[in-house]
């Protein structure tokens, strides 16, 4: 027994982690053996494994044992090397199953690699191995001389625990030729003896007699026990107490409190005086029932002295002896039949059990072998177990007293991790008792969900220029498993189209923060599609993806750029014409401008910041269009610079500028001569400006000599001339008005004809003037027919330039007017 409960403690382990992956398996066949009672401890009983046809030589893979439960397996055991049942100690039948015909007991055992049950019944043979005894060595009878022939009196019987031949088949009668034996065998096999009297009693010749009663059993060999009858012969006693009834039969519970009177016995006797008196004692009872009621030999009460457990005996025979003072008696049987009632609970052994299961166990996994059962007979020992509804288990009776906790439906670790599963068992007595056993299950978690992200996709904004390493935003994906399998590890997944996706984005693998590698440019990438993949840790890993959509948010980190008017250079000069008839309101020209930046970092605003005649010209907020805001007067500087400020919305704002130049004129030939002084001042150009104004200003200086020869020469011969007019001196076609002043130029020029030339996109200019070559002989009108061109070239537009104009000085405008006021054009 020992050597079993080791293996099965060292297996145990090893059935805990098991997974049951198939429903048990009950046989109801039961194996049937017979052995006698009172063999040796350790005696052969059966082969169990030569009957289960199982191999003896792997005994020990088979996990093969005998289920414990109350009162059969302490008589038994299993060796596990040959496979044999054995007796565990000696078997006394008597002792277990009383006068019971068939003593059976009945075990099972358990084939644990197949969760198989067998049930094995064990019929226990008696043998003869009690002798008959009587209830005392030496029995008392008096019997009165006056007692007739043939008279009987009742002898004690001896008890014999044994059955059927090896109890009392016969008793023999010696000592005395007065007395005989009669043996009577009623229905229920007991025998009755009685002494009969065969010859008359004289209690003078012989007051006593003594005999020997002897009773043998029928077995082999035979077993005898005796009682000496001491046989008092009395005076004459005519009258024999009568009992009532011949039987008394009382039933009671078997919860009955002890002094409670169970039944009463009563004999009459019609003798007088002390051969009427009556003494009640117990004639045939069993050591244990004599312990158990208390007979009151004057009044033939019998109460309880003891307990009654119906589960131990439903009932107790026993005979009552009636004897008056003359010696005479009578006898009567008295049964106790005790009922049964619903005082004990179930019992419930659990001979298998798992503690863990994995949630994908397929339904019908067995997870706990129960063996119950209820000491109480009827409906009081009926049993019935369940298990609470909502429970995803079931209970299936696999064979009497035997129950079998399996999976009903699918189990799952994320919704419910630990089951605490009551089992109770009630019995169907009034009321009702019961008994529960908890089992504590354990779901082992698979990984059968994949990670999920808490949005179905993510939307998230980064302003550009943004630092290198930044976190740009964070997502994160939950999975209902455990341990390793909810272990989520985030990576980005770069397709085909986002070749450039990983030298720009990384992901903390552990976090799921999303990290900017290199610094963001909105005017380069406005928006990037990529998707997180999120793994387990589980085996095989379980994944999901989630798209993400990054949207660079744009910051006003670029300036406006002028398109219009085109310069290589910020503080480039263009060149736009105005008509002197313009009205106000005019469309001079139009600053073009764009910015690499969107929204309000795009919208863009036009200023004039600086002028050359402030008030003249205005320019649209929003549209960039120069128009005049009044009309042109003659003192308007020929050329006017406006600085233009393109400024954007952004915070803070930036700014580009450009200076536009406008020139007054109606047309191209009437500027192209100023336009060659219209160069910057930082131009390299303007040296030439220099150069070609010390040129003109020699040149004037000769012709103020060569005028101051010629007035002479005029003035000397304008008494004659008839070509001059009278009281006032002036050259011909030339007002005087027109030397005067800056403007006076202007309006002069205008009213004689030159040509000019300029070449479409450059900034050289050739501007012609026909200078008349008079003589004294030539009328003016003579000398506009023979022109001497005088041609001025320059690398620049510098006609218009005041600053040119007031180098020359007065000197070179009168020598100029007069020149080309004496070829007046028509």
């Amino acid at each position: 027994m020992e050597e079993t409960q080791r293996l099965w403690k060292n297996k145990e382990g090893i059935l805990q982690c098991f997974i049951m992956l198939f429903v048990w398996k009950a046989i109801a066949e039961q194996i049937r053996y017979s052995i006698p009672e009172e063999m040796q401890k350790g005696s052969f009983v059966g082969n169990i494994t030569k009957d289960l046809g199982m191999d003896g030589k792997h005994l020990s893979e088979h996990g093969l044992r005998i289920i414990s439960h109350r009162g059969t397996s302490q008589y038994f055991t299993l060796n596990v090397i040959t496979g044999h049942l054995q007796t565990s100690e000696r078997i006394d039948r008597e002792e277990i199953c009383g006068k019971a015909e068939d003593c059976l007991l009945n075990l099972q055992v358990i084939i644990e690699n197949k969760l198989e049950i067998y049930g094995i019944e064990v019929k226990i043979i008696d043998i003869n191995d009690n002798a008959p005894q009587f209830s005392s060595g030496k029995q008392k009878l008096k019997i009165s001389e006056s007692s007739m022939l043939g008279s009987q009196f009742p002898l004690p019987e001896a008890q014999d625990p044994d059955l059927g031949t090896n109890s009392v088949q016969s008793y023999h009668l010696i000592g005395s030729s007065h007395f005989s034996l009669d043996v009577q065998t009623r229905e229920t096999g007991a025998r009755h003896i009685k002494l009969v009297l065969e010859k008359s009693l004289d209690r003078e010749e012989q007051p006593v007699h003594d005999l020997i009663l002897t009773a043998t059993d029928g077995g082999d060999p035979v077993r005898s026990g005796t009682t000496q009858i001491h046989v008092i012969v009395l005076d004459a006693n005519d009258n024999v107490p009568v009992f009532s009834q011949p039987a008394y039969k009382a039933k009671v519970e078997e919860n009955i409190p002890k002094g409670s009177v169970i039944a009463a016995v009563r004999a009459t006797d019609l003798d007088e005086g002390i051969n009427g008196e009556i003494k009640y004692s117990f004639k045939k009872i069993t050591e244990k029932d004599s312990k158990t009621f208390l007979l009151n030999s004057t009044t033939g009460v019998i109460t309880l002295v003891g307990s009654l457990d119906y589960e131990e005996a439903s009932l107790h025979d026993f005979e009552v002896n009636a004897e008056d003072g003359g010696g005479l008696s009578d006898w009567s049987q008295v049964v106790v039949v005790v009922t049964d009632l619903n005082d004990n609970a179930p019992e419930m052994a659990t001979n298998f059990l798992i503690n863990t299961i994995p949630e994908n166990s397929p339904v019908g996994t067995v997870i706990a072998l129960l063996n119950v059962q209820d000491r109480d007979s009827g409906v009081n020992g009926e049993v019935t177990c369940s298990i609470p509804n909502e429970l995803p288990f079931q209970l299936k009776k696999s064979m009497d007293h035997f129950y079998s906790l399996v999976t009903y439906d699918n189990l799952d670790r994320e919704r419910v991790g630990n089951y605490n599963v009551v089992i109770t068992a009630a019995d169907n007595g009034t009321p009702s008792l019961s008994t529960s056993a908890h089992i504590s299950l354990q779901i082992l978690d698979r990984n059968d969900n994949a990670p999920v992200f808490a949005e179905s996709s993510y939307v998230s904004y980064l302003l550009e220029n943004n630092p290198r390493g930044a976190s740009i935003f964070s997502l994160t994906a939950n999975d209902p498993d455990c341990d390793e399998n909810s272990r989520i590890t985030y990576s980005v997944i770069e397709g085909h189209k986002n070749s450039i996706l990983s030298s720009y984005l990384s992901i903390n693998s552990e976090t799921g923060v999303v990290y900017a590698l290199n610094s963001f440019d909105y005017e380069q990438f406005r928006e990037i599609n990529f998707q997180v993949k999120a793994q387990d840790g589980g085996s095989p890993p379980l994944s999901s993806n989630v798209s993400v959509i990054l949207l660079i948010l744009d910051q006003n980190d670029n300036s406006p750029q002028i398109l219009y008017p085109s310069a290589p250079t910020d503080d480039s000069t263009g060149v736009e014409l105005a008509p002197r008839s313009s009205e106000p309101g005019y469309l001079v020209t139009k600053v073009v401008a764009v910015d690499a930046d969107s929204a309000q970092n795009a919208w863009l605003s036009y200023q004039l910041v600086k002028a050359t005649e402030p008030g003249l010209f205005t320019i649209g907020l929003h549209t960039g269009e120069i128009r005049t805001a009044r009309f042109f007067v003659d003192k308007d500087a020929l050329k006017q610079s406006l600085v233009v400020l393109v400024k954007d919305n952004g915070q803070p704002p930036l700014s580009a500028s450009v200076t536009v130049t406008v020139v007054l004129a109606d047309s191209i030939p009437d500027v192209i001569t100023d336009l060659s002084s219209i160069s910057a001042p930082e131009d390299p150009q303007s040296d030439l400006t220099f150069y070609l104004v010390v040129a003109v200003a020699f040149v004037s200086c000769l012709f103020f000599a060569f005028l101051l020869v010629l007035l002479a020469l005029r003035l000397r011969r304008w008494r004659h001339s008839q070509l001059c007019d009278s009281g006032s001196v002036t050259f011909t076609g030339v007002p005087v008005s027109q030397f005067v002043g800056i403007d006076g130029v202007r309006a002069f020029l205008r009213s004689y004809c030159h040509e000019l030339s300029l070449t479409s996109g450059s900034r050289k200019s050739q501007i012609l003037f026909p200078i008349g070559s008079c003589t004294n002989t030539l009328t003016p009108q003579q000398a506009c027919d023979q022109p001497d061109p005088l041609l001025i070239t320059g690398d620049s537009a510098v006609i218009g330039d005041e600053a040119a104009i007031s180098q020359v000085g007065m000197s070179t405008l009168f020598i100029l007017t007069f020149q080309l006021g004496l070829c007046p054009c028509s």
